[in-house]
């Protein structure tokens, strides 16, 4: 189905839509969300999230935990992360809590060191600071739609090895050892390595876009050194502020983002205030090159 037709539907059962950005994220406002939505409202909240990119919305505050994992499951399959346990007396819930470190700096797509990494995730916000701790999206779409005729020829024909092991620490200059070990036992204790198009096709609106992320080892057929300026020069059109959208949280808000054609950033400017948020993850399908080729895991283990 392609975007017009999916705004379309979305139109039809006329949710309020207020878009944020002008190229990705909308506010819809008076929806509660529960797993007792009708079909015709999910199916304009899918269509909604493949428009805009990332969606909000505010004031959720009657869901628990497993009241979010409930209304997931009616915009798809939750999986759960492939090697953090999940939240405490839940099935699929990844909790991240910024005084234990849990601190998503760095932009990224989530879990694409998998082949069929998730489509989308819906993060509820449990404990929000009184200031700092945005999170800010970026539309990968549009940041391909505006390369340059040469650069798009050439990002459609690369691949990139995306991987779990990674310097943590060049990302995080002044984590602790103990969080350094953490991560190692933790989020490293199985390692993957996928190979991935550095363009992907959306399987549902058609739209190319660059799969890219700090879990990019390198740009395959290249040495290191022209493979980290290839990553930079691609990385920063995603980055560029106009591709951009930033939430400011408050407790009980969820955010659904299509995370087949999004980064995203934690901004850790909040210090010791507390924040805390739980996220539900929905299972996605092997990514397609431009030339019909799909992503494979070479590496698990």
């Amino acid at each position: 189905m392609s975007t017009a037709a999916l705004a379309t539907l979305a139109n039809t059962v006329a949710l309020d839509i207020q878009p944020i950005g002008g190229r990705i994220g909308a506010e819809i406002r008076n929806v509660t969300l529960s797993a007792d939505l009708d079909a015709a409202t999910v199916e304009a909240i899918q269509a909604a999230l493949v428009e805009h990119k990332v969606i909000f919305f505010r004031g959720q505050n009657h869901l628990d935990d497993q009241g979010q994992e409930a209304f997931a499951q009616l915009l798809g399959e939750p999986v759960a992360h492939p090697t953090v346990p999940v939240h405490e007396g839940s099935s699929f819930l990844l909790q991240l809590d910024g005084a234990d470190g849990q601190r998503a700096n760095s932009w990224h797509t989530d879990v694409t060191f998998v082949d069929a990494y998730p489509k989308a995730s819906v993060l509820r916000s449990v404990v929000a600071p009184a200031s700092g701790g945005d999170t800010v999206w970026a539309n990968t779409a549009s940041a391909y739609q505006e390369l340059s005729e040469p650069l798009r020829e050439l990002a459609d024909k690369l691949w990139a090895v995306h991987s779990n092991e990674y310097d943590y620490a060049s990302i995080r200059p002044n984590v602790s050892a103990e969080k350094q070990e953490r991560y190692r036992k933790v989020f490293a204790s199985t390692v993957y390595e996928t190979e991935h198009p550095v363009v992907r096709v959306h399987p549902i609106s058609g739209e190319r876009s660059l799969l890219l992320g700090h879990f990019v080892k390198r740009i395959k057929g290249y040495s290191q050194s022209d493979s980290a300026h290839l990553f930079a020069v691609l990385q920063s059109h995603v980055t560029r502020l106009e591709n951009t959208v930033r939430w400011r949280w408050q407790a009980g808000d969820v955010a659904i983002w299509d995370n087949r054609s999004t980064q995203h950033y934690a901004v850790d400017d909040y210090g010791t205030q507390p924040r805390t948020v739980r996220r539900v993850t929905l299972a996605g399908e092997v990514p397609v090159a431009v030339d019909g080729q799909t992503s494979r895991t070479t590496r698990k283990g």
